[in-house]
């Protein structure tokens, strides 16, 4: 029996394996980018991210409020201090004297202030004085005229007399000297109603000015007193302020004054960062903003740390324009040779503080971010 073999079968064979391993490749090319697509339509998409961001905070800027040499310096650079700790002693010599000189001129005002009231009382007193003396003298005034009158009338009836014969010449005389002395009395009662109006006038003016003084204020609240009170405030603390202490907890940086130096108000003389409030400073693409939204949760990786740390965040603030429009020298788009760049925004992004606590960052430190955009409402 004679076995024919056909040339052609190895060729077939081969060539329905490759067309097999295509169709296997093509398959699982296929599962593989339809997996890859749910995975992404159903999860990976609705995430954004970025390695653009660097660990941020607020750096307190430590300067004096008064002038003067420094005698202490307390800190040195990383040192870690808590909010109120003394960081920076100037000498207080001139300021004791200025606390000195501040309560002797407030003691000085409260005492004058006392003297004006007492002056207030003795001036109210001359004034009832000064209207005994107007009763007094418009008493006289009453008697000078009703003895004017009487002799004004005597001296009438002996002239009438006289030139009958009835009444000497002597007696004449005498009722004209009565009527003169009577005339000068009621002049002078009439002076005195004009001396005692004029002294009372001043007494009033004299306590109304004093009044001006001291109205509607006791000791305390008048505004002598209250000026004074306020320069020996103000003394107490400026001496309170020759020790300069740290606004927050954190780590001390950028040390710049040494002890012997002389320091003026507003100088800067070293910084503190507060490490615990450490924010993240993500730049994100323009395109990749459109879900992002505030109070989205954050997931912070640090290059310090690697993948293995998680800081847990949220979106708290985007800002009111792209880095470039806040650059020194802004990009201007109306020229001609403009070319198109997706621009970045950076977003801010608060950290969890108990994983701050744990994980210490510094500032300027590279981070990577993930923000969970799936709540976009």
């Amino acid at each position: 029996m004679t076995t024919h073999t056909n040339p052609a079968a190895p060729h077939i064979t081969k060539s329905n394996r490759r067309r097999r391993g295509f169709i296997a490749l093509g398959t699982a090319l296929g599962i593989g980018g339809a997996s890859f697509g749910t995975y992404w339509a159903m999860y990976a998409s609705h995430f954004v991210s970025t390695d653009n961001a660097y660990a941020s905070v607020e750096i307190a800027q430590v300067t004096p409020s008064v002038s003067g040499t420094v005698k202490q310096v307390n800190v040195v650079d990383t040192q870690q201090v808590k909010q109120g700790d003394v960081l920076v002693v100037i000498d207080d010599t001139d300021a004791r004297l200025a606390l000195a000189e501040a309560n002797a001129e407030y003691g000085r005002a409260v005492r004058k202030v006392r003297g004006l009231v007492a002056t207030d009382a003795g001036l109210n007193a001359q004034i009832a004085a000064r209207d005994a003396d107007k009763t007094h003298a418009a008493a006289q005034l009453v008697s000078a005229q009703s003895d004017f009158d009487r002799a004004q009338l005597d001296l009438k009836r002996r002239k009438a007399l006289a030139s009958s014969g009835s009444v000497s010449g002597d007696e004449l005389s005498r009722a004209q000297n009565a009527f003169a002395t009577a005339q000068a009395n009621l002049d002078a009662a009439r002076a005195m109603i004009v001396q005692a109006q004029a002294n009372r006038a001043v007494a009033v003016g004299s306590r109304q000015a004093n009044m001006v003084l001291i109205d509607n204020s006791t000791v305390e609240t008048n505004p002598e007193v209250a000026f004074a009170r306020a320069r020996r405030d103000q003394a107490k603390v400026d001496l309170e302020r020759t020790q300069v202490r740290a606004p927050v907890d954190g780590v001390i940086a950028r040390r710049q004054v040494q002890i012997g130096q002389r320091v003026q108000a507003g100088a800067s003389l070293l910084s503190v960062v507060p490490v615990a409030q450490m924010h993240v400073d993500a730049n994100f693409k323009e395109v990749q903003l459109q879900d992002v939204k505030l109070g989205q949760p954050v997931e912070v990786t640090a290059d310090i740390y690697g993948d293995k740390i998680a800081y847990r965040g949220k979106v708290t603030g985007f800002p009111g324009g792209t880095g470039s429009a806040f650059s020194l020298i802004p990009a201007q788009n109306a020229t001609g040779n403009w070319i198109k760049v997706v621009q970045r925004l950076p977003v801010r992004i608060d950290l969890n503080p108990e994983d701050l606590v744990k994980f210490p960052l510094q500032v300027g430190l590279s981070m990577h971010v993930k923000i969970d955009t799936r709540d976009s409402k």
